[in-house]
């Protein structure tokens, strides 16, 4: 498979799952188990090409765009369909691939209620394509598209399946991202006409001399931040994410955590940064106060919580906060350290939403107070799954959470784009507070561990029946434990793929 010629592969890969999910509607309603295992073939055989795309990709090359599919598209606004990958776009590419299938394998034994398993898987489908079709689109008017996707699945997925307040939590989402979506498009149209290229083609506008004047890079990227942002989310945009991933049934949960909210800060890098880099260097300040006080706000919150689901969910925007300081570094240490960290978000806490989903199968409960702590001896394998992951998330060394912060705080006070030195004792400032935030990370997870794990466990449990970690579980979950692991203490398994192309990046922006 050549990567210069083989652009035929990511067409295959994008329109794969929204085939599946069109001869979906062709099998029987009743055929439960028929319909599980179809879901389970259409995201395997994804995955493969996908793998065989990351297995062919030419790592040498990383800083350029390979499997390149650019063709006349809607000629009557000059929209193209643009498609290809990058080291930027690659890793995350891949898990959002891997994610949909892990999900479909777990489905098998887990599937919310109520059934209508080919609504469900459907709708899993569908929201796939449009995951992975916004770290590929390369054209504004396209990569809009893919973005606005995402929303019908995942609103209907709340909507359906979700907890006691999914009406509430899924129109939430759906209006917030909304929202943020039209002020995104406004500056999208902004930038096409003031650019005088009469293009959408992000990597043409990404190379462009500075496009206007420095207050409308500055209008125009405030239109974008408020789109990205919401997705992210950031503080204070961030009150949609903590209903939907406590209403959402555990696969939406995984996805949303693991993949959608990559989105947002893809959209910055790939999109805000090299278009309107003036604009970026004004907003970086801002963006690092507010992701502070997102780690902060996030951790304070975490420790208010009984409902492990809820609490994973504020750990969330904590987390994130961390990727959009590496962000608002604006040097390629910082650049790195974002979307290290968006990997290892995707990964651990899709992981925890997994484990949070698979406790309320058992205890049908996810409340500290009710369960009362014994996890370790009433179900051992399922509490030191909990331990491991949780004190990856915390950002133990070793492990995939550590990289991504530590990173985006040496980052913040390196030199690089003039940010460093301009705003030196601001930037230290950030950095002191985020590692005050690593501490409640840490509090907040270890408290969490001493009320569900430790201890015996209470009268009104020890005498129940209740699984251990089943081999479906194992077979879904392996995959995620071992890149906790493998991304710790080999971290260039994703550095090294998106390094020319940060480079490259921070070239356009004239860093």
């Amino acid at each position: 498979m050549d990567p210069n010629t083989a652009g035929w592969v990511l067409i295959a890969a994008l329109a794969l799952p929204l085939v599946g999910a069109a001869l979906m509607l062709l099998l029987p309603k009743d055929d439960e188990v028929r319909i599980k295992r179809f879901a389970v073939l259409v995201t395997g055989v994804a995955f493969a090409l996908v793998a065989a795309m990351t297995a062919a990709f030419d790592y040498g090359r990383s800083g350029e765009l390979q499997f390149v599919t650019d063709v006349a598209w809607i000629d009557a606004i000059n929209a193209r369909f643009h498609l290809g990958i990058d080291g930027i776009s690659l890793p995350l590419f891949f898990l959002s691939y891997l994610l949909p299938l892990l999900s479909a394998i777990y489905t098998t034994k887990h599937l919310p209620e109520p059934g209508k398993p080919k609504a469900f898987l459907g709708l899993m489908l569908l929201l796939q394509t449009g995951m992975a079709g916004t770290f590929v689109a390369f054209d504004l008017i396209l990569f809009f598209i893919f973005f606005e996707l995402v929303l019908v699945p995942m609103f209907f997925m709340i909507g359906m399946w979700g907890g006691p307040r999914r009406d509430y939590a899924s129109v939430k989402f759906f209006l917030y991202t909304l929202f943020g979506s039209i002020f995104m498009l406004v500056s999208f149209l902004a930038v096409y006409f003031q650019s005088g290229l009469r293009s959408w083609d992000i990597v043409e506008l990404s190379n462009a001399s500075m496009i206007g004047s420095t207050t409308f890079q500055t209008w125009a990227f405030l239109g974008m931040f408020l789109g990205f942002a919401i997705k992210v989310p950031m503080w204070p945009f961030h009150t949609w994410l903590p209903d939907a991933h406590t209403e959402a049934p555990t696969v939406g949960s995984v996805l949303l955590a693991g993949v959608l909210l990559k989105i947002g800060t893809y959209g910055f890098i790939r999109i805000a940064l090299p278009i309107l880099p003036g604009g970026a260097e004004r907003f970086a300040p801002v963006i690092g106060v507010l992701a502070v006080i997102g780690i902060i706000y996030g951790s304070l919150c975490c420790l208010a919580q009984t409902d492990i689901k809820r609490l994973i969910a504020f750990s969330s925007v904590g987390h994130m906060g961390f990727v959009m300081l590496g962000i608002a570094a604006m040097n390629e240490a910082g650049i790195q350290a974002a979307l290290f960290g968006n990997i290892a978000h995707g990964v651990i806490t899709g992981m925890l939403f997994f484990l949070a989903g698979s406790l309320h199968e058992r205890y049908h409960t996810r409340d500290m107070h009710v369960i009362g702590g014994g996890m370790l001896m009433k179900i051992p394998r399922y509490g030191v799954l909990l331990t491991y992951v949780a004190v990856a998330s915390l950002g133990l060394p070793g492990l995939a959470g550590f990289w991504g912060e530590f990173g985006a705080m040496w980052a913040a006070i390196s030199p690089g784009f003039g940010l460093a030195d301009r705003y030196g004792g601001l930037y230290l400032a950030l950095v002191v507070f985020a590692a005050i935030g690593t501490v409640l990370t840490a509090g907040y997870f270890l408290w969490m561990l001493q009320r569900v794990n430790l201890g015996r466990p209470t009268e009104k449990w020890a005498g129940a029946e209740l699984d251990d970690v089943l081999r479906i579980e194992w077979v879904a979950w392996t995959p995620l434990l071992v890149l906790v692991l493998a991304l710790g203490v080999f971290p260039r398994l994703v550095f090294g793929v998106q390094d020319a192309a940060v480079s490259v990046l921070l070239r356009t922006m004239g860093g």
